[in-house]
């Protein structure tokens, strides 16, 4: 992706941002979003096919160069997050919420957090799967392995929740510690 095209993107997912801090995503629509980021409507759609999309699109940029991170394929991929990442990918992406990069906070807790969640979670459950050894042995021979990530990963977004809820209060480190004794 040239520069010119990164420079679109980044455009239309801060306006989809802004909007989404201020409504529901079924009430904005692509027009609001095209003049908010100061772009064509063929423009648009030439990088987003659909206003869902574009959202789903967002969510894995969001989380892509951690989950690319983990995974062995940082150097892959231009992200919009720019960071020294630690051992952890679990502090990780807590610190990125804690710094609220990219407004990401906004999308936690607005109207529409519940879509974003779903996408965070499809990610998480790859990324849990590549790092399911983290989690040691306990129980897993009588848990399917499917329920197991599914379950670790349903923790860690209710954790995001919990945490969030409660004004952020413990460090990127003592919620990673929190999470990783219930898991």
């Amino acid at each position: 992706m040239d520069r010119r095209q990164r420079r679109t993107r980044e455009a239309v997912f801060k306006a989809f941002t802004e909007l989404l801090s201020q409504k529901n995503v079924n009430q904005i629509t692509v027009g609001e979003i095209i003049e908010r980021a100061d772009i064509g409507r063929a423009t648009f759609y030439a990088h987003f096919e659909t206003k869902d999309y574009l959202l789903k699109e967002l969510c894995e940029e969001l989380f892509c160069h951690i989950f690319d991170g983990a995974e062995g394929h940082l150097h892959e991929h231009r992200h919009i997050f720019d960071c020294d990442a630690p051992d952890s990918v679990f502090l990780h992406l807590f610190q990125h919420l804690k710094r609220n990069d990219n407004n990401i906070l906004d999308l936690l807790s607005c109207q529409n957090n519940e879509l974003f969640l779903r996408y965070f979670k499809e990610g998480l459950i790859k990324l849990i799967e590549s790092q399911l050894e983290l989690f040691g042995e306990r129980n897993a021979e009588k848990l399917p392995r499917d329920f197991r990530i599914n379950h670790i990963a349903a923790t860690f977004v209710e954790t995001v929740r919990w945490w969030i809820d409660n004004k952020m209060q413990e460090s990127p480190e003592q919620i990673t510690e929190y999470f990783m004794l219930v898991v």
